[in-house]
């Protein structure tokens, strides 16, 4: 759990920071003739990582299940 707090913390701040970028470009502050397109493209980039590493960490952290194990369901007649 704390993986996952801390690449959503990572990538909350990753979009503030393009935001901010993209705002100074707006108001022609920073020259950003390509700047906004490889900043979406490297922000997708780093939102797929991190997507990948954490479905890794589910797949490895996932505690078992008893009910699979049994082989029923409590709903079953």
């Amino acid at each position: 759990m704390k993986v996952k707090m801390i690449i959503a913390y990572t990538l909350s701040v990753l979009v503030l920071l393009f935001s901010i970028i993209a705002i100074l470009g707006i108001w022609e502050l920073v020259d950003i003739e390509f700047l906004i397109s490889r900043m979406f493209k490297s922000l997708m980039v780093i939102l797929a990582a991190a997507a990948v590493v954490v479905l890794i960490f589910s797949i490895l952290d996932r505690p078992e299940r008893r009910e699979m194990r049994g082989g029923g369901s409590e709903g079953e007649a």
